[in-house]
């Protein structure tokens, strides 16, 4: 499925400015409620066109009856990579298929401009996060020595294209 194809009444559309700040209040409620909110997310959160759209990556975001309900950032990484990030569902959406849909949203848009991979850093703390990355196909790999959050201790790795 890929950008503005829905399923049930939920619509998957890119990023447009008007949902900048459910983008943002989207995020930071759920990194708040794990303790993981720090300095690093902020540029993504207060600025999400200029360090994620604007670099050429996406946000994609689930919208229900006028009210997006999920997001979810495909990022620009080094060489032909995609940093899966900033994935969300809200609390009242939950256990729908959201989350898988907004992540697969990314691994097609990785596709379409030729990744080789989608990477992703995350935290132990988020279980159901890595079961889904995990049944999903991403394979848990190393940690980076400079995974640009402090509070990453998880990295995963989806190989699209082997080369």
């Amino acid at each position: 499925m890929t950008a503005n194809e829905s399923i049930g009444k939920i619509s998957i559309v890119p990023f447009e400015d008007r949902y900048r700040q459910d983008f943002t209040t989207l995020n930071r409620e759920w990194l708040e409620s794990f303790g993981l909110l720090e300095d690093a997310d902020e540029k993504h959160l207060s600025f999400p066109r200029e360090s994620i759209i604007d670099p050429g990556g996406q946000i994609f975001l689930a919208v229900e009856n006028g009210a997006v309900v999920g997001t979810c950032a495909a990022i620009l990484g080094n060489g032909p990579t995609v940093e899966i990030a900033k994935l969300v569902t809200a609390p009242l959406a939950r256990r729908r298929g959201i989350g898988r849909l907004l992540a697969q949203t990314v691994i097609d848009y990785a596709g379409g401009i030729g990744a080789k991979k989608v990477v992703l850093v995350s935290n132990t703390k988020l279980k159901s996060a890595l079961g889904l990355y995990a049944s999903m196909g991403f394979v848990h790999q190393p940690l980076p020595a400079q995974p640009g959050y402090a509070s990453a201790d998880v990295y995963m790795e989806l190989v699209l294209f082997a080369h």
